[in-house]
C-alpha cells in the first residue's frame, strides 16, 4: 500500500492532491483574502501573521492552518524525488532528531518510518482532520471544538517537521532549483504566525535555530 499511497500523493505537477479551498462567500474564503492581500502587499510578515481588529481568534487559526498545508504540500512536492527511501530512511532533523510516527489508527506507538512514508501518512491525516466538519466547521454558526487549538498545536508541530528536514536534508535541492527565496518566505510566515499564537513548543523549534545562510532572520 505504501507504494500506491506515494503514487497518489506524488502525482506529475508535482503538488500533492487537490488543495483545500475556501468556499467563496463565507466569512473564512474572506479572511483568507484579507491574510492573502496582506502577504501580496509586502507588509513586513511578523504585521501579516497578526489577528486582523473584530476577527475570530479560531477563524484566522482555521485559515492559516489550511493555507500552510496547501502551501508546505507544495514545497515537500517539488522536494519528493531527492527525498527516497534510500536517502531518508529515518525521518529526521540531522544526526540528532528523529520523528516518529503516531496515529489513532495503524500506528498506536511512535514508529521509526522513513521520511516519503512519514511524510505520506502526515498529509492524510492532516487532510482527513481539516475534512472533518467536527474539527474545522465551515458552516456559519457552527462552533469550533473545545479541542481545536489542541488539534491545531499538533497539525503545526507536524508540518514544521517538514521545515526541518527538508531545510537540513534537502538544502542543496532547494538552492539548485532556485526555490530558496520562495521556501525561505514560507517558512518565515509559518513561524512568525507560530510564534505570535504560542501554537509550537519552543523545544520542537531547536533544530532550526541556526538558520541556513540567506534566512536574513
Amino acid at each position: 500500500t505504501m507504494a500506491l499511497c506515494l503514487k497518489q500523493v506524488f502525482n506529475k505537477d508535482k503538488t500533492f492532491r487537490p488543495r483545500k479551498k475556501f468556499e467563496p462567500g463565507t466569512q473564512r474564503f474572506e479572511l483568507y483574502k484579507k491574510a492573502q492581500a496582506s502577504l501580496k502587499s509586502g507588509l513586513d510578515l511578523k504585521a501579516v501573521v497578526q489577528l486582523p481588529p473584530g476577527e475570530s481568534i479560531n477563524d484566522w487559526i482555521a485559515v492559516h492552518v489550511v493555507d500552510f498545508f496547501n502551501r508546505i504540500n507544495l514545497i515537500y512536492g517539488t522536494m519528493s524525488e531527492y527525498c527516497t527511501e534510500k536517502s531518508c530512511p529515518i525521518m529526521s532533523g540531522g544526526l540528532k532528531y528523529e520523528y516518529r510516527w503516531q496515529d489513532d489508527s495503524k500506528y498506536k506507538k511512535p514508529t521509526k518510518l522513513s521520511a516519503p512514508q512519514y511524510m505520506c501518512m502526515l498529509m492524510d491525516w492532516i487532510e482527513m482532520l481539516i475534512n472533518n466538519e467536527d474539527i474545522f466547521p465551515t458552516r456559519i454558526g457552527v462552533p469550533f471544538p473545545k479541542q481545536f487549538q489542541q488539534v491545531c498545536t499538533k497539525i503545526l508541530t507536524r508540518l514544521f517537521r517538514v521545515f526541518v528536514h527538508v531545510y537540513i536534508h534537502h538544502f542543496d535541492s532547494i538552492i539548485s532549483m532556485g526555490a530558496e527565496a520562495h521556501v525561505n518566505t514560507c517558512y518565515k510566515h509559518f513561524y512568525y504566525f507560530i510564534r505570535e499564537f504560542s501554537l509550537v513548543d519552543h523545544r520542537e523549534l531547536e533544530p532550526l535555530v541556526r538558520m541556513p545562510q540567506g534566512w536574513g532572520g
